[in-house]
């Protein structure tokens, strides 16, 4: 029993990292086409993630399925200073499977 469960417990691990790592691509992808509908249809950017709610862009800002957290992204602005959202990432610590920072998806 003890040997069955040494070799299913780490592919269980792997398997939970995977559908979180798909469900956080599939997030930014969401939020990112939202912002880039907000910025066509309105002339310019978001000023926030709450905004893109309130316009009817996203349904809810999602839980980022690393941190649990739905107020853990980081959202980046213009280098110039101009108002509003460019684009996001992960608020979350550590390294994808990939060996990739979240925070640089």
């Amino acid at each position: 029993m003890g040997l069955l469960l040494s070799i299913a417990a780490p592919r269980y691990a792997r398997h939970l990292d995977e559908a979180r790592e798909v469900t956080l691509h599939q997030d930014l992808r969401q939020m990112r086409d939202a912002v880039d509908q907000f910025k066509a249809d309105q002339a310019r950017p978001p000023a926030s993630l709450v905004e893109l709610v309130d316009a009817h862009y996203l349904r809810e800002v999602p839980l980022d399925p690393m941190t649990q957290r739905a107020d853990g992204w980081h959202v980046d602005t213009a280098l110039d200073g101009t108002p509003g959202i460019v684009d996001i990432h992960s608020g979350a610590p550590g390294l994808g499977l990939d060996g990739t920072a979240y925070a640089s998806w």
